[in-house]
């Protein structure tokens, strides 16, 4: 069983899929073809990404991966807590540089799909968590990307302080120089 709730931006949904509980604890479902295709959700998934964040307010992204290498991602946590965004870096998309974002837990289960075409990040919550999340693509230096976080108007439920960040986020260019090599449409 699943559940899929779309978000303001068209092609970004929230998966909630069905935990089974019992005396021993719960059993779920986190990734089904046959159950995706039914969705409509039909990916071929070539890589899984799993990372660890000690303390709340590590920073991620916001990451992409350019054609011919672009990824959809499937992104779930299964330990902690993170505030995981998506934001649409499509030229000629009716919501262009617009963002949404969900809380997704290890309590709550919740995956969130990024298409193609949509720069990708996240905060921790709180300390000890791990994120795990499936890739269309497999990881292309030659084609890897980032936008500067702070540049997109997303409201980040940071800790009180300013994030802790990679080399690479810190110095991402603006939302505003960022010139997408994504268009609306079907992405290749």
């Amino acid at each position: 069983m699943l559940d899929v709730k779309e978000t303001p931006l068209p092609g970004v949904m929230l998966l909630m899929p069905r935990r089974f509980s019992d005396a021993r604890g719960w059993f779920t479902e986190t990734w089904n073809a046959r159950r995706m295709a039914d969705a409509c959700l039909d990916f071929a998934f070539v890589q899984d990404n799993h990372s660890f964040s000690a303390e709340p307010g590590i920073l991620r992204g916001l990451h992409f991966q350019k054609p011919p290498r672009a990824q959809d991602k499937l992104v779930r946590c299964s330990r902690g807590a993170i505030f995981d965004v998506a934001v649409d870096g499509r030229r000629g998309s009716a919501t262009y540089g617009q963002w949404t974002g969900a809380e997704l837990s290890a309590e709550n289960g919740h995956q969130l799909l990024v298409p193609k075409g949509f720069l990708h990040g996240f905060v921790t919550l709180v300390a000890d968590t791990e994120v795990q999340y499936k890739c269309t693509d497999v990881y292309a230096p030659d084609c890897d990307g980032a936008v500067l976080w702070s540049s997109c108007g997303i409201d980040w439920p940071l800790p009180g302080r300013d994030p802790v960040l990679s080399d690479k986020d810190r110095e991402a260019q603006p939302f505003a120089d960022f010139e997408t090599p994504f268009v609306a449409g079907p992405q290749p």
